[in-house]
């Protein structure tokens, strides 16, 4: 029997122990799903060491970067973007890192290709950004990253102004803002700018239909919550592990 895990904070909302529960049951499998709910990325050794077989671990909001330091060796498209969502117990014990988000963003967002044009607002600068703005590259897209704090590499939600969204057709929510149980909470863009030629990402799943998803299907826009990005990058995940 092998165990399987998700290293997060606050996830008893899990998508990913649903998942592979429920996968496990319809394949008749006696591996189990655990989720390691941690305080602290350094409490991440002691899961490693009390834990008895282990073949792999989902990493989520907040440790997906703090995670790297903890391991062995880290897959060259992971260590690009800089973030890890995925770990891979080796046969010799040592643990080797991947992200499969990009994975399951570009799986995603090829049902609304084409966008209007290929241009993006990437909204937060956490592990999840980061492989967002990974596909975007590899896509083509021009982006700006837009941040609470302006730095060389940022823009504030105070400067996106009616130009900049007549501009960036494909806005992506890579903030927990809006996630259960504070349902009412949206990043602050101005909505009201809105077309419907924009597309509205948000990786938030619970609820289903975030107040930023509400409020851009409100203008027009087409929209996608965060759960079919999470079954491909869970698949790909799966694969990973049993490699």
């Amino acid at each position: 029997m092998a165990k399987y895990g998700l290293i997060g904070k606050d996830i008893s909302y899990s998508f990913s122990k649903t998942f592979f529960s429920v996968k496990f049951d319809q394949e008749n499998r006696a591996d189990t799903y655990h989720n390691f709910d941690i305080d602290h990325i350094e409490e991440f050794s002691k899961i490693i060491s009390n834990t008895k077989d282990l073949k792999g671990l989902n990493v989520t909001i907040p440790y997906k970067e703090s995670i790297i330091p903890f391991l062995d060796r880290i897959d060259k498209e992971a260590l690009e973007i800089g973030a890890v969502n995925t770990i891979k117990f080796q046969n010799d014990g040592s643990l080797k890192g991947y992200n499969t988000d990009h994975y399951g963003f570009a799986k995603s967002l090829a049902n609304f290709l084409p966008i209007e044009e290929k241009t993006a607002l990437i909204l937060g600068t956490g592990g999840a950004s980061k492989a967002i703005k990974y596909v975007l590259e590899t896509m083509g897209f021009q982006y700006k990253i837009v941040s609470r704090k302006k730095t060389e590499n940022t823009i504030t939600y105070q400067e996106l102004t009616r130009e900049v969204l007549n501009n960036y057709f494909l806005i992506i929510n890579c903030t927990p803002l809006g996630t259960f149980p504070n349902i009412s909470q949206c990043p602050n863009i101005p909505y009201q700018y809105i077309t419907d030629n924009h597309v509205l990402f948000d990786l938030i799943y619970n609820p289903s239909q975030t107040e930023f998803l509400k409020l851009g299907k409100a203008q027009g826009a087409r929209t996608s919550n965060g759960l079919k990005m999470l079954e491909h990058q869970a698949k790909k995940a799966w694969k990973i592990w049993r490699s």
